[in-house]
């Protein structure tokens, strides 16, 4: 017999893309999950495949120093039927000199970039070629994979869908933000494969990092810590709380990871400024889903940071209200971290399902700023002995608050009020643009059974007393919504619930603030000292809060923090209510012209009216949308946009992939900034 020659070969990119549901990610490149049977064919010249003449044989190697023991290298045979345990490669069908050939990796696999040799030999003649590369992911569709997700509708949202939404503002007022997450646009797969590959772990032990790539949980640990810099690992992002961004971009103008991802491969690995909680948790989720990974966005509201490990967050206020002595413990209005789905067969059955991880640098964990994977179930039941860092994420959603008085005389006063951690917990519902509470994944209803009994577990003593024991009773409301722009009131409600009168002084104190707690001036102030409450009477105090008092300090977190202080003259107690207002920006109108079908031209109308007394300017808007614009689209205006008057523009695009698209836009100016909006779009699909 003559050599078998190998003349060309096609790795079917588009076909298998389609079938592994990786088509988005371009079809230059072969990307295909773990487990699935993927097809490639061989062109042979002269004369055809015999099957007991000639041997055909695959080599797949991954990461630098491949070696079988690592299962980073594999050598196998094409055989007749497919291999359970290993990669297997078998013969689909023959035509001619053309034969067709299905290989398959075990669900198990080391994910990253492969590539791939066939050896051909007849008789003692052998000769190896290198048919190219290819990539492997996670397959949460495998029922024998570590990720493997079993409803349809969750898998498209939290591996497939590009976009989401990011919730922000407070817990009285829960706002949304749109993201892009986009993990199918072009280079990003490419860009969180180079984020493995410059990990310190990976740097330290090329071997043991690539062969440890099959394991959700390890991959989850390397992206949390590599998303934050403060490592001095190459991370991804700079984080910055203190309102100056001058030097970078402020952690609200963002949209999108693609943006963050792209920066920071262009150049050199350098930390991209600026990021906060929710870009940590997006950029994260976005290479999770990337690999293959189940992951979403989670927001906690009245997110408790317990440095002392405690469970208690002690906070002193001045008599008038004013914070003093800054304990490192703090409450940030919101917090957000990554959920990833996986099995854990390194713990004890139970505790499979959704993992809480958290990219934000706040505490060491092994000696690195990275946090998680934590089972959120363990969390719920109090096991706070698991892996990874759970009495964390424990107390973030279970602290206790402790306001103390501090008198001129400086003494101490505990005050009545508990103010509560671990609200509405949230996240974007499957398939559908609302929120999902999933606050009863984290913790069992307030004052039951369940609750004490994790309480007891963990050792944590809520001191908090329940409001009604007490005879005075102290709300803050707000009336209206609250407008960027416009003066506002909130009302500071007592209730007397005792049969006897009270007199009482009340201290009411407004301040711009951050969404971590931290606060800026104040921006309205009133100090009644004589107010008098008749028995089971309420009484309603307003307190006015002027835009020319808060626009110069607002921050753009959009938040003012209303403290009230309600002191007995005849006992001395201290009541103290809390609320954050949230300041509405105005809303971005996004009009869409035409009918929008893929690979044909669309345009938006987007304006914003400028609901401020002064002009803006430096006016810009950022759009983007996986799929839609292909990258980011800038536009500056010219002109300033005077008060009451509209800023507009057209941009014209054409969308490349079909399907439920968001076009998001981002408005920046002097005044008013971090002003986002959305618009869903259905693209048909190009007629065939």
């Amino acid at each position: 017999f003559a050599d078998l020659v190998l003349e060309t070969w096609d790795l079917q990119c588009e076909r298998n893309g389609r079938e592994h549901r990786t088509a988005e990610m371009g079809c230059q490149q072969l990307v295909v999950r773990r487990g699935q049977p993927f097809t490639i064919t061989l062109h042979f010249s002269g004369r055809g495949y015999e099957e007991g003449v000639d041997k055909l044989a695959f080599n797949v190697e991954t990461g630098p120093c491949p070696v079988e023991t690592s299962g980073t290298r594999s050598h196998f045979a094409v055989t007749d039927f497919p291999e359970e345990s290993g990669w297997s490669a078998v013969v689909q069908q023959q035509d001619g000199g053309s034969l067709s050939i299905s290989l398959c990796s075990p669900p198990n696999a080391r994910v990253g970039r492969y590539s791939l040799t066939l050896e051909t030999s007849t008789g003692y003649q052998g000769t190896s070629c290198h048919i190219g590369d290819f990539i492997l992911l996670f397959n949460a569709w495998h029922p024998e994979d570590t990720v493997f997700l079993r409803d349809e509708d969750e898998r498209c949202e939290y591996v497939l869908s590009q976009q989401g939404l990011i919730y922000q503002g407070t817990r009285d007022y829960i706002t949304s933000t749109p993201w892009n997450f986009g993990q199918f646009e072009d280079d990003i797969l490419s860009i969180c494969l180079k984020l493995l590959d410059t990990n310190p772990k990976f740097l330290r032990d090329q071997n043991r990092d690539c062969s440890r790539r099959n394991d959700p949980v390890y991959i989850g640990r390397v992206v949390s810590a590599m998303v934050n810099c403060n490592d001095e690992d190459w991370g991804v992002l700079a984080g910055r709380w203190d309102n100056h961004y001058e030097d970078g971009m402020s952690p609200m103008a963002w949209i999108g990871s693609v943006d963050i991802l792209k920066r920071w491969k262009k150049f050199g690995c350098q930390p991209v400024k600026y990021g906060q909680c929710w870009v940590f948790a997006a950029v994260a989720c976005t290479v999770m889903r990337c690999l293959g990974i189940p992951s979403r966005v989670v927001t906690n509201y009245n997110s408790a940071h317990d440095t002392n490990g405690n469970l208690v967050i002690d906070r002193y206020l001045n008599e008038t209200g004013q914070e003093d002595r800054r304990s490192r413990d703090m409450i940030w209005n919101f917090h957000c971290w990554v959920e990833s789905w996986m099995a854990r067969p390194d713990l004890a059955p139970g505790y499979d399902g959704w993992q809480a991880l958290d990219p934000t640098p706040q505490e060491k964990s092994e000696g690195v700023f990275c946090c998680g994977p934590a089972p959120v179930r363990a969390i719920k039941e109090g096991d706070l002995q698991l892996k990874y860092d759970i009495p964390f994420i424990f107390a973030e959603v279970n602290a206790d608050v402790v306001y103390w008085v501090v008198q001129h005389d400086g003494s101490q006063k505990k005050s009545t009020h508990s103010s509560v951690v671990g609200k509405n917990i949230s996240t974007k519902s499957v398939g559908r643009d609302s929120r999902e509470d999933i606050t009863h994944t984290y913790k069992y209803p307030e004052g039951s059974e369940k609750e004490r009994e994790v309480f007891a577990k963990a050792e944590h003593k809520k001191s908090s007393l329940r409001e009604e024991d007490e005879g005075l009773h102290l709300k803050i409301k707000l009336s209206e919504g609250a407008n960027n722009g416009c003066d506002f009131n909130v009302f500071a409600v007592i209730n007397n619930n005792t049969d006897t009168d009270r007199v009482c002084r009340l201290m009411l104190c407004a301040r711009t603030a951050s969404y971590n707690g931290t606060v800026g001036p104040q921006c309205g102030m009133k100090d009644l000292l004589n107010v008098t409450l008749a028995p089971r009477a309420e009484k309603s105090v307003p307190l006015c809060i002027l835009y020319e008092k808060y626009g110069e300090s607002l921050t753009q977190d959009n938040l003012i923090k209303v403290v009230a202080l309600l002191t007995e003259y005849q006992t001395g107690d201290v009541v103290v209510a809390i609320r954050d207002v949230y300041i509405q920006n105005p809303e971005i109108k996004i009009r869409i012209l035409g009918e929008p079908m893929q690979k044909r031209k669309l345009v938006a109308e987007i304006s914003l009216v400028n609901p401020l007394a002064v002009p803006l300017n430096n006016c810009m808007f950022v759009v983007e949308g996986a799929g839609l614009t292909d990258g980011q689209r800038i536009k500056e205006l010219e002109e300033p946009v005077e008060p009451k008057a509209e800023a507009k523009f057209r941009l014209d695009f054409v969308p490349h992939q079909a399907g439920l698209r968001k076009l998001m836009v981002d408005f920046e100016s002097d005044k008013l900034t971090g002003v986002k909006g959305y618009r869903n779009v259905i693209i048909a699909p190009q007629p065939k």
